[in-house]
């Protein structure tokens, strides 16, 4: 269990270091700014590259959301639930603190958004909070049917973490300027910690709709689509 938890705690940590960092440090630098699609690229990376590296370990959930659904689907058990959870915030708070420090290496640099999740004014689009909260559902609920599927014993063997990462990636691709993209409380929270006030005010959106999708996917996914004994 101890090796599971750390390898977590690692996983997460590259997942918000990886993926937010692009969003804080690359994603608008002067002309050589990587853009959404950057941004989205990055994010598909930490994950395909952890799932390779930890999957056999722990599973490489990354996410308290992916951890529900997983354990709702009959796939993960619920007394590690708790465990994996705390090991997923405080390695993406970790990633944060390491973050914020090297980016207030550069002079004049202000935290402000600090990539977090927001609607309202505080989203990358100026989506509202209803949008937002069907798009976080959606988004979360394709991913855990992703990760579902692809792990599922009757999947091809071995691919599973590039179907995952590039599922990521697309999700990024679309939810970018709706909501900055969670589909991850964890990664949500670690944020705020640097950001300006309205992100706390603002988080428990992307703890419950997330979630919301995650127990929806492994509801449908177990009611549907795994196989019987």
């Amino acid at each position: 269990m101890t090796k599971k938890l750390v390898a977590e705690f690692i996983g997460t940590f590259w997942l918000v270091l990886g993926g937010c960092g692009s969003a804080v440090l690359a994603c608008s630098f002067p002309e050589f700014g990587i853009g959404f699609t950057g941004v989205a690229l990055a994010f598909g990376l930490t994950v395909l590259t952890m799932a390779f590296a930890i999957g056999h370990i722990s599973g490489c959930h990354l996410n308290p959301a992916v951890s529900i659904g997983l354990c709702v689907g009959g796939r993960f058990s619920a007394k590690e639930l708790i465990p994996y959870i705390i090991s997923q915030v405080l390695g993406g708070m970790l990633a944060a603190y390491v973050l914020y420090t090297i980016a207030s290496g550069k002079e004049g640099f202000v935290a402000g958004g600090f990539a977090a999740n927001g609607f309202g004014e505080h989203s990358p689009g100026g989506y509202s909070m209803s949008a937002v909260i069907l798009c976080e559902i959606v988004m979360t609920f394709m991913f855990l049917i992703i990760i579902l599927g692809s792990t599922d014993e009757r999947a091809p063997k071995g691919l599973a973490p590039v179907a995952i990462g590039l599922g990521l990636t697309l999700i990024h691709l679309i939810s970018i300027p709706v909501s900055n993209t969670s589909v991850n409380p964890a990664r949500s929270t670690s944020q705020v910690l640097f950001a300006d006030a309205w992100a706390v005010q603002q988080l428990w959106v992307f703890w419950v709709a997330p979630i919301v999708g995650a127990v929806l996917a492994g509801l449908v996914y177990k009611g549907f689509f795994e196989k019987k004994e």
